[in-house]
């Protein structure tokens, strides 16, 4: 597709860190446990609709942000099948999570916000799930607050009810 330029992703910032084979790769680090090597990012740069004047028929600034969260080995078991379901239709199919960044003019903050927003959703599908709610059973003091206010609108609807006709 003319236009559309694909890259493994360096993202700006990653701590440098050496992968269990012995080669150094870039890590992204997510939460205290969860750390994303880089090259399981990837992206593509198509045009952008929306603000970016004459360069929007130009240059190439939005970004699509690809990360195959099933094949990840960076996520736990866990963190993967709540990432699946809070993606929802940003994930394909083959569980591929995609992320499309075009709010900016520029690609680097379009790049920068496409993958601040995958850490996002990462950092949520690795949070603690709430506790379940406890069911919780009316006071009586609201059943009778409650039942006074029934019939006191029962009174007023009662009252617009038809009159007596009194020539």
């Amino acid at each position: 597709m003319p236009g559309v330029a694909t890259i493994a992703c360096a993202m700006d910032g990653p701590a440098d860190a050496v992968h269990p084979n012995g080669y150094s790769a870039a890590m992204i680090q997510v939460t205290g446990r969860i750390a994303l090597d880089e090259r399981e990012i990837e992206e593509s740069f198509v045009r952008a609709s929306g603000p970016g004047g004459q360069n929007v028929n130009k240059l190439s600034t939005a970004v699509e942000l690809r990360f195959d969260v099933r094949r990840s080995p960076s996520l736990p078991q866990a963190v993967k099948a709540r990432l699946e379901a809070l993606a929802g239709r940003r994930l394909t199919k083959d569980g591929v999570l995609v992320i499309l960044a075009q709010r900016h003019r520029t690609q680097e903050r379009n790049r920068a916000d496409a993958l601040e927003r995958l850490l996002d959703l990462i950092r949520a599908a690795a949070a603690p799930p709430p506790p379940p709610r406890r069911p919780t059973k009316p006071t009586a003091g609201s059943k009778r607050r409650r039942l006074e206010s029934k019939g006191r609108r029962s009174t007023v609807k009662k009252l617009r009810g038809p009159g007596t006709e009194a020539d």
